[in-house]
């Protein structure tokens, strides 16, 4: 039982190792590049970059903003992927998604990139998980994350011009809503089962 536990937690880190690996391979193309790359970031209400909502994501502005998202990114991955794999993948994309079109329609005229609004989402999703499906494993990550990272609301506050507050905030939302969607298919068919029953 312990060796399976531990087996499946390590092919959990080790999607967490290649995710984390690819931020960083990406990086250090784009720094060969002299920055290349930073022009797949978001620019909001520009109709001719659209898909910079998916690419945005996966590219940083120096090693340092590059880290910062990585120690968050390993986390909140890592506890989503406790659920599942598909949850995770869902997750992602939905934050990724929502997150970005909310960007490009309401972000500031910059260019916005990182990862930041992946890991909020991420992080929003480990907590609001506690009220939309009520079972003890999400409660206590949710207490854990409260804990530990519960300082991360005041990312989603406008206090540093260079940062995309925009990406946090439209991130925490996005998660929320990917917990939301993520447990309204596991209550209707709760709730058929007992119409079947009755």
């Amino acid at each position: 039982m312990i060796a399976k536990l531990q087996a499946y937690l390590i092919r959990k880190a080790k999607i967490v190792g290649v995710l984390c690996a690819s931020l960083v391979a990406i990086h250090l193309v784009n720094v060969s590049m002299q920055g290349a790359l930073f022009e797949f970031g978001i620019q909001p209400r520009n109709w001719q970059h659209w898909y910079h909502i998916f690419t945005a994501p996966w590219i940083h502005a120096s090693a340092s903003h590059l880290f910062n998202n990585l120690v968050g990114m390993a986390v909140f991955s890592w506890l989503c992927l406790i659920r599942s794999v598909r949850m995770f993948v869902y997750s992602s994309v939905i934050i990724i998604t929502v997150s970005g079109i909310l960007v490009w329609l309401f972000g500031r005229d910059a260019n916005h990139i990182g990862a930041s609004g992946w890991v909020f989402g991420l992080w929003s999703l480990s907590i609001s998980l506690a009220w939309f499906d009520r079972r003890m494993m999400n409660i206590v990550i949710a207490i854990l994350v409260i804990l530990f990272y519960g300082g991360m609301v005041f990312g989603m506050l406008p206090q540093d011009s260079s940062v995309s507050f925009e990406s946090h905030l439209f991130g925490a939302l996005a998660g929320v809503l990917a917990a939301w969607s993520s447990t309204w298919a596991v209550f209707r068919k709760r709730i058929n089962n007992r119409r079947e029953i009755l």
